[in-house]
């Protein structure tokens, strides 16, 4: 009998490698366009189905600040975030602890 292939993911907090199911998705989905530029929305998807570009965090807020520090979500989503969406995804990943 073959054993059934684990997904990892790489948490941009603090580096380590965890099975796809142990860590939340950070996701950048298209809104439309506004005077010829595209606007995006970034929201947390903690189903992991939801359509746009993911980028993955540990279900820790320290993992949050330090990869926001480091603008690693900026570079790994492509695109800016301001620091109210931080502040959000913050309090979310709390209320879930």
């Amino acid at each position: 009998m073959t054993t059934k292939k684990i997904p990892m993911r790489k948490c941009l907090g603090c580096g380590e490698m965890f099975p796809k199911k142990e860590l939340v998705r950070v996701v950048k989905t298209r809104t439309g366009e506004e005077n010829g530029v595209e606007t995006y929305t970034v929201s947390l998807d903690k189903t992991g189905k939801m359509a746009g570009r993911g980028a993955y965090i540990c279900k820790n807020v320290k993992c949050l600040q330090v990869a926001a520090k480091a603008k690693r979500f900026q570079r790994a989503l492509e695109c800016q975030i301001p620091e109210e969406v931080f502040e959000k995804m913050a309090a979310e990943i709390e209320s879930d602890e």
